[in-house]
């Protein structure tokens, strides 16, 4: 490894390992990732184009389901480009600005995804506890009001870990055993305290995750005590199935989080390109299961993607 005993605090750039221990697979290791790379665009433009055309698709789960469909597009072009270009060409360097931004849209699309997943536990919340007043409620102006506030909070959230890591002087190595730039993984290459930046880097799940995670918990507690009131066993299938895509998109999102966070803090023995593998699926594989799961089992997307492929098929 290349040492440096000069400290800096603008380094020209780092250098991407890639995958440690698994550099003679690289070539075959970015196919499968190109392959869901490519299904994670594609199924999400196909979403976002539906949306958009569709005014029956204008109601505020689907405003709020495009919203998180952008969000993944931004997560996954942030690393996966630079993943196959390093794993495919060799292309290991990465600017320390470009770090930096890859590193900001990586953390703030994340915090992202969990605030709009909040809010659509809220939509079905007042769907299915208010039905009446739900247009009421949720209306075009309250809309915009929450998606301004789910970014204000990301962004404001996000944003000190780029001067955290900017103040910070690089004198030793440069070189990431990593596949994308990371806040912590970037700050330990620093040869000076980094106590803030841990401390940060663990409050900032505390303040977005567990928090969006208890809300949602709470939300969802109150909408099965509902739906396990109404009179009918049909309105309640029909209560439980709006609700199941959502459910599922917040599985994928949150179990592979809390699995990633617990084997970098608890599992010592767990080989690093297990855990560097791991990392690059969870950036990758929720993206492009989420547009997935709400066409499988949202009527009305099925439905319109159903008429458009068909329309496709006839001309």
């Amino acid at each position: 490894m290349a040492t440096f005993n000069l400290s800096s605090y603008n380094p020209s750039s780092f250098t991407l390992v890639g995958i440690p221990g698994l550099e003679k697979f690289h070539n075959w290791i970015a196919i499968p990732f190109c392959v869901i790379y490519l299904m994670a665009i594609t199924s999400n433009c196909v979403l976002l184009y539906l949306i958009a055309m569709e005014r029956s698709l204008h109601e505020p789960m689907f405003l709020f389901l495009s919203m998180l469909a952008q969000t993944d597009l931004i997560l996954s072009s942030t690393t996966v480009p630079k993943l196959l270009s390093n794993l495919w060409l060799g292309d290991k360097k990465i600017t320390f600005s470009g770090c930096l931004t890859q590193m900001f849209f990586l953390h703030f699309s994340s915090a992202m995804d969990s605030a709009i997943l909040l809010a659509m536990a809220y939509d079905r919340y007042v769907a299915i506890c208010f039905p009446l007043r739900y247009t009421t409620i949720l209306s075009n102006k309250v809309i915009v009001k929450i998606m301004a506030a789910i970014t204000i909070r990301s962004f404001c959230v996000i944003f000190p870990v780029v001067f955290l890591v900017k103040r910070l002087p690089f004198c030793r190595t440069r070189i990431i055993p990593h596949t994308y730039c990371e806040h912590i993984g970037v700050a330990r290459l620093s040869c000076a305290d980094i106590s803030t930046n841990i401390w940060y880097g663990f409050a900032m799940p505390i303040m977005i995750v567990v928090s969006d995670i208890v809300l949602i918990a709470i939300s969802y507690t109150i909408i099965l005590s509902a739906v396990f009131h109404l009179p009918s066993h049909g309105a309640r299938q029909k209560a439980l199935g709006t609700c199941g895509s959502h459910i599922c998109v917040i599985l994928m999102f949150y179990t592979p989080a809390f699995f990633s966070i617990l084997a970098h803090r608890f599992g010592h023995n767990v080989p690093r390109h297990v855990l560097i593998l791991f990392a690059n699926f969870y950036v990758v594989i929720p993206p492009t299961l989420n547009p997935i799961v709400y066409g499988v089992k949202t009527k009305q997307i099925r439905d319109k993607i159903l008429l458009l492929f068909s329309l496709n098929g006839a001309q």
